[in-house]
């Protein structure tokens, strides 16, 4: 998936499929209560609609966040110690320098306006709230909208209940000035019309309507799943069936909210109501997490009671009931369960004896899915096989953290976090994957070639995050293993990595005698993959940092021949970033901006965030030594951007890495000037991700400096009051605080804010605040 469709400033809320019915009154309390309080939890029972609403409440106040909503689904994680790494994720921040996640968060908020929704929290609400906690201290612009069945119990958390819809009474009548009861007819009869068109609520079937609304309470879940019904049954028969379910039904507990009790029972007379193939897949499709596809159900989820041939018309069944939700992905149609049913359905595989059987399945087929792709990866599929793991990710978590939790399954959870290095590193997850193969190789300790093959491939990991102790001694253990068995394969990965440790600490000579080494061994070997294209790439900084650049051009057009040989793209692309520095280096700037640009195109294209800084950093270089000081300060703004998105300049700041950056940024300011070099970064900085990336690639003009209307005039005079707001902008200042500076209303406040930016011709409170500054010096001049 292209960058552009992810790095969005406006964040990364899905388009909502279904229409949303009402719920006026919430979504208006929400924003009222969101615009005081940073910490706001809707709570309520399972399927009350506090998902809906949540996402429905912060696309409402979008607009008010400069730097976007986002959104991080946590219902489907289950180990706790990735909380602050599914929250970062969703955030797009994809850490390569290996720091501690939860910090990482802190850093990079700390001077963003954001809004941040955390669904579904109630089976991790420690660590909701510890997470919360740390990051609201620390940064002021942050809002968070959580949804939880549990409330957090942070300092400053503001709690909504979510009720279920009103229902009409018995009558037709309703206490007066209470909301209209006809909130849950109209969601029935929205669900309805998807199920049978020509349905219609009418003065014929509207008291079978309001009575199905009224036996399930108003829950909008409930009511959906009786909805689906209608392809079957008539409004009149469900209302029958449901009131002869729920007379039967045995509630247990009294302590057991009577809601509960009701979508409860709704579930249990939708599962009765399926067919006996329909409700063992939807037992065995629990075991999925996030989303799922045909193959993977296939295989999982087939038995002697299950042709795999009938899960695919099985699966459209449980669509039909509003079961599942299916979505369609260019690699085909995934399949999800609301999280309510997917519980109900793993309770019944539980009942069934057969959870531990499935879950182990299902390890089995991510197992051979990673590998597969690790098989596969060197060659033109890479792009495929990334977006594909993409989809797969809450699975891939679910079968490394059941291998490493369940007895005897150790060694599978090793093997399936090694077969996943490629989507480790094409995704820019390296801590994460760091986290898994640290966890498998600390309950897998005895000596094998699966560990050292994890080994080498965590050392690669480490190197890259610029820990190079835990680097060489790992690659020291992996050597002596591979060297004690013979194993000639093993041993050439642990070379590489010795190398790589060796260039990364500064000692080049020893890297480019180990590098060679390695690239020796596995020509020797027949290996050929891009971890092998990358001990090229490593030999190419070490042959140019000793001077002997016509080597590093001849072993980066060789590495280069062998990329295009295979159809391998990402490589590549990282090998004409290595290129790109011998021909910096040797002064062709021309050659070296167009192997430049030929690989920030790929990096767009895997939404590698790391390459892409690197390279967008690359392409400052070169325009300040080709005398382009202004696209370079522009450029400098830009990678300044999205370094925070990697979590800083990880290894390559290197002591080099950094000189050259230091020289090219302070030469482009004194041949500028301070004044003008900082408005062009300023300019680089304030692009929008894709934005940045085309100018990046010329293909669109150089941002053109603020025109004298903007940068010293308004285009129409500001009044005394929108002065004074601008003022307050300037300060730093929110809607809020300024309503409560200057008493006014914060609506008032937000037209004032509003009506400056037009005049200006701006679109952002930096910009606004930056031109204050402006303002007040050349008075003061």
């Amino acid at each position: 998936m292209p960058v552009s469709e992810l790095q969005q400033r406006g964040g990364n809320l899905p388009a909502e499929l279904t229409s949303f019915v009402d719920r006026r009154r919430e979504i208006s309390e929400a924003r009222r209560v969101l615009s005081t309080a940073r910490l706001v939890t809707l709570t309520g029972t399972g399927g009350v609609g506090k998902t809906r609403l949540a996402l429905r409440v912060a696309g409402a106040v979008r607009r008010a966040f400069a730097d976007g909503v986002w959104l991080a689904e946590l219902a489907q994680v289950r180990d706790r110690t990735l909380v602050a790494h599914t929250v970062a994720q969703a955030l797009r921040i994809h850490d390569i320098a290996g720091r501690e996640p939860l910090g990482l968060l802190v850093d990079f908020l700390r001077d963003r306006q954001v809004l941040l929704v955390l669904d579904n929290c109630e089976h991790l609400v420690r660590e909701c709230a510890g997470l919360a906690d740390a990051v609201l201290r620390e940064a002021a612009g942050l809002r968070i909208l959580a949804t939880s069945r549990e409330i957090l119990r942070v300092a400053g958390e503001q709690v909504l209940p979510v009720g279920p819809l009103p229902v009409p009474e018995r009558n037709g009548s309703r206490p007066a000035g209470t909301r209209s009861p006809d909130t849950a007819v109209a969601l029935f009869a929205e669900r309805a019309t998807a199920v049978v068109p020509a349905f219609a609520v009418s003065s014929e079937n509207q008291e079978e309507v309001a009575g199905i609304c009224r036996r399930l309470d108003g829950l909008p879940l409930a009511i959906e799943l009786a909805a689906a019904r209608l392809r079957a049954l008539s409004a009149g028969q469900i209302l029958a069936r449901l009131d002869d379910r729920f007379a039967l039904l045995t509630t247990g507990p009294r302590s057991v909210p009577a809601r509960h009790q009701t979508l409860q029972a709704t579930i249990d007379w939708s599962f009765r109501l399926c067919t006996p193939a329909e409700q063992a897949l939807w037992a065995r499709a629990s075991v999925f997490a996030g989303s799922f596809g045909l193959p993977a159900a296939e295989r999982i989820c087939a038995g002697e009671d299950l042709p795999a041939e009938s899960v695919f018309e099985l699966l459209a069944g449980l669509v039909d009931k509003s079961i599942l939700i299916h979505d369609n992905h260019r690699t085909g149609t995934r399949y999800r369960f609301l999280d309510t049913l997917r519980q109900y359905g793993q309770n019944k595989l539980r009942q069934a004896g057969q959870h531990a059987r499935l879950r182990r399945r299902h390890a089995h087929w991510y197992l051979h899915l990673a590998e597969q792709g690790n098989r596969d990866w060197f060659g033109p599929n890479q792009a495929t096989w990334l977006q594909r793991l993409r989809l797969e990710h809450a699975n891939l978590r679910q079968a490394l953290q059941f291998c490493l939790t369940t007895p005897g399954h150790a060694q599978t959870g090793l093997h399936l976090a090694a077969a996943l290095r490629f989507y480790w590193f094409g995704c820019g997850l390296l801590a994460e994957g760091r986290h898994w193969i640290d966890r498998a190789l600390a309950q897998d300790t005895a000596p094998s070639r699966a560990r050292a093959t994890a080994l080498w491939i965590d050392a690669h990991i480490a190197v890259v995050q610029g820990d190079i102790p835990a680097a060489t001694a790992m690659a020291h253990e992996c050597s002596d293993w591979a060297q004690s068995r013979g194993d000639e394969n093993v041993l050439a990965y642990a070379v590489f990595i010795r190398g790589a440790a060796a260039r990364f600490s500064g000692d080049f000579q020893q890297a480019q005698v180990l590098l060679e080494d390695a690239l020796a061994r596995f020509e020797a070997l027949g290996e050929l993959n891009s971890t092998v294209i990358i001990a090229y790439v490593t030999l190419i900084g070490a042959a140019v940092f000793q001077g002997n650049l016509a080597h590093a051009v001849a072993l980066g057009q060789h590495a280069r021949a062998l990329c295009e040989q295979h159809g391998d793209q990402w490589a590549r692309a990282y090998t004409l970033y290595a290129l790109t520095l011998a021909e910096w280096t040797r002064g062709e700037f021309a050659q070296a901006s167009a192997h430049a640009q030929e690989s920030l195109r790929v990096m767009h294209t895997f939404n590698d965030t790391f390459g892409i800084a690197l390279l967008v950093e690359r392409l400052a270089w070169i325009a300040e030594k080709a005398g382009e000081c202004e696209r370079a300060a522009v450029l400098f703004g830009t990678a300044h951007q999205i370094w925070p998105l990697v979590g800083g300049q990880p290894l390559f700041g290197s002591a080099h890495y950094l000189a050259a950056h230091e020289a090219c940024e302070q030469q482009a300011r004194r041949t500028l000037g301070d004044s003008a070099f900082e408005a062009a970064f300023r300019r680089g900085a304030e692009l929008g991700f894709d934005q940045a990336i085309a100018h990046a690639l010329g293909e669109t003009p150089q941002p053109a400096p603020a025109s004298p209307a903007t940068a010293t005039q308004p285009l129409a005079p500001l009044t005394r009051r929108e002065q004074q707001v601008a003022e307050l902008v300037a300060q730093g200042l929110f809607n809020k605080d300024i309503a409560a500076r200057l008493v006014i209303s914060r609506r008032t406040a937000e037209g004032h804010v509003e009506r400056i930016l037009t005049k200006l011709g701006f679109t952002k409170r930096t910009q606004l605040a930056a031109w204050v500054t402006e303002q007040r010096e050349s008075r003061n001049s």
